[in-house]
C-alpha cells in the first residue's frame, strides 16, 4: 500500500506489477503520457521511479518530474492498489494535474470504482466530464454545490429536502 505522503511510490508501483497489475499501470502511463513507460529500478538497494517518455535518450527520475507527473503516478499507485480500501475519498484529485492528464485520471477513478465505493470532490468542470464519460454505466450520485448569497448550499434542494438537525445533548 501507498504511505500517506507517497515517499514509498517506488515500492508501491514494483508491488502492482508483481502482483499482476502491470497492464493496467501501463495502460494508465500510456494514456496520460502519450507512449510513455514507468520503470522502477534498484539503485543500491532503494528502488527509484523513473518515467521513460518517447524522445528523450534517457529515462527521467523522480526528481526531474514535475510535480502534476508525479502526483498523476501517486494516484496511480492508489487507485490501481491491489489491497483496495472499502472507501476512496479524494478531495480535488485534479490539484496540480495538467488539463490533458484529468481524462486518464477519470479512467482510473471509474475503474477504482468498480471494485470500492469512491467519493470525489472537485472543483474541476473538465473532470467531471471526463468522468461522466469513463464513468458510464457506473452506479454515480452527483452533487452539485451552489453558492447563492455566499451560503453554500446543494443545487436543487429545497428546505424540505434538508436532514433535519438536532443539537447535540451535552
Amino acid at each position: 500500500m501507498l504511505a500517506d505522503d507517497g515517499a514509498d511510490l517506488a515500492s508501491a508501483l514494483q508491488t502492482l506489477r508483481e502482483l499482476g497489475h502491470d497492464e493496467e499501470l501501463a495502460a494508465a502511463v500510456d494514456q496520460a503520457f502519450g507512449g510513455s513507460s514507468v520503470e522502477v529500478v534498484d539503485a543500491g538497494g532503494l528502488f527509484r521511479v523513473r518515467l521513460r517518455q518517447p524522445g528523450l535518450l534517457r529515462a527521467l527520475d523522480a526528481a526531474e518530474l514535475s510535480d502534476g507527473t508525479l502526483r498523476f503516478l501517486l494516484w496511480a499507485a492508489a487507485l490501481l492498489t491491489p489491497r483496495r480500501p472499502e472507501l476512496f475519498v479524494l478531495n480535488e484529485p485534479e490539484t496540480s494535474l495538467h488539463p490533458e492528464l484529468l481524462a486518464p485520471l477519470a479512467a482510473m477513478i471509474a475503474r477504482a470504482a468498480t471494485r470500492t465505493q469512491v467519493v470525489v470532490v472537485t472543483h474541476s468542470a473538465v473532470l467531471r466530464r471526463a468522468f461522466e464519460v469513463a464513468g458510464e454505466g457506473l452506479d454515480r450520485h452527483d452533487v452539485e454545490p451552489a453558492k447563492p448569497l455566499g451560503e453554500t448550499v446543494i443545487a436543487g434542494q429545497g428546505l424540505l429536502d434538508r436532514p433535519t438537525w438536532h443539537w447535540p445533548v451535552r
